[in-house]
This record gives C-alpha cells, sequence and structure tokens, in this order.
C-alpha cells in the first residue's frame, strides 16, 4: 500500500506520473513507480531531478525474474501500479509467441530485476539449459 505521506512527482513539460518524493527527516529520498528509492535522503531539488532523469525509460527495458524453483526468465512490464506488478515473459514483439504472466506485489521483490550483461542475448527467451 503506498504511504500516505508520499508526493506524486510529475515530469513537468508533459504532467506524465513519473514516482514518488517521500520524507526522510528533513530531506527527501526519490522513490520510482516501482518503489524502489533512487536517491538516498537529498534535498528536495534533487530528489525531483533524480527522477526526472530516470523518468519512464526502465518500463520498457528487459527484466529477469528469479524464481525459486524454476529457472530465472525474461520478462517485460506489463503493469506497474501501488496495487500490484505484472510481468510476462518477453515474446520479442511476435504476437503467436505463447506468454506466461507472473503477479507481483508491490513494491516487487528483489529477484525482478534489470537484465544484467551477462544474462543471455536478447534471442533467448530465457535462462534455462
Amino acid at each position: 500500500m503506498l504511504p500516505a505521506e508520499w508526493i506524486p512527482h510529475r515530469r513537468p513539460d508533459d504532467r506524465e506520473h513519473v514516482g514518488w518524493i517521500r520524507p526522510d527527516g528533513d530531506l527527501w529520498v526519490a522513490v520510482s513507480l516501482l518503489g524502489r528509492e533512487l536517491t538516498g535522503p537529498v534535498d528536495w531539488l534533487e530528489a525531483e531531478e533524480a527522477l526526472d532523469e530516470v523518468s519512464l525509460a526502465w518500463l520498457a527495458e528487459v527484466w529477469v525474474l528469479e524464481q525459486e524453483d524454476a529457472p530465472p526468465v525474461r520478462v517485460r512490464l506489463v503493469e506497474v501500479t501501488p496495487d500490484g506488478v505484472v510481468v510476462q515473459t518477453d515474446d520479442f514483439g511476435a504476437i503467436d509467441v505463447p506468454v506466461e504472466r507472473y503477479e507481483l506485489p508491490w513494491p516487487p521483490p528483489p529477484t525482478l530485476r534489470p537484465r544484467r550483461p551477462d544474462d543471455p542475448d536478447g534471442r533467448v527467451l530465457s535462462l534455462r539449459p
């Protein structure tokens, strides 16, 4: 659940919601739409700048969902709200590829992470051998 003291931040040019700024004593912390901290305690302007810089580009990135009982899989973010996060296996834009969806809590666990350079390349759907 979204804490009441978090303040929504919108990009100044188009007013798109890109995250929150939460109080931390006399300072502020920038928080992404995924609920992850982008900064430590900073002044208000630094928190705004961090959110504006990160913006929403990460929504289009490839992510990896590490699973306890199965190999990790490449996923794309489908929906991100304070009610939950939905990801699906990466279909590489093909409409005939079956996908599997996973519903995660918000904020999602650290097992949902950005793809790293040592992960399989873009033509590999999963990290399964």
